[in-house]
């Protein structure tokens, strides 16, 4: 029911592909994949933990790709008529 609540409020499923350089070995590059419910476009959970990333993290961003998907539609919240057979 968390999940209802949080579309509710404007919050979209959020996923981000982030590409990486491994500390150790320079020239390559790992990924790492990150999904929260966020807010579009700002995006404000995932840029804190892109600075949290920056800041503790070793590994030097090469990219992040975002994605979001809108869960809910009005349609699916709308309360739907039903007929009555006569």
């Amino acid at each position: 029911m968390a999940n209802l609540e949080i579309q509710l409020q404007g919050f979209r499923l959020t996923t981000a592909q982030i590409y990486y350089f491994l500390p150790d070995y320079p020239r390559l590059i790992q990924e790492f994949l990150w999904q929260d419910y966020d807010i579009a476009p700002k995006f404000p959970k995932l840029n804190q933990f892109l600075d949290f990333w920056k800041k503790d993290i070793e590994g030097n961003l090469h990219s992040v790709y975002v994605a979001d998907q809108k869960l809910l539609t009005m349609s699916d919240i709308q309360p739907r008529s039903k007929e009555i057979p006569i």
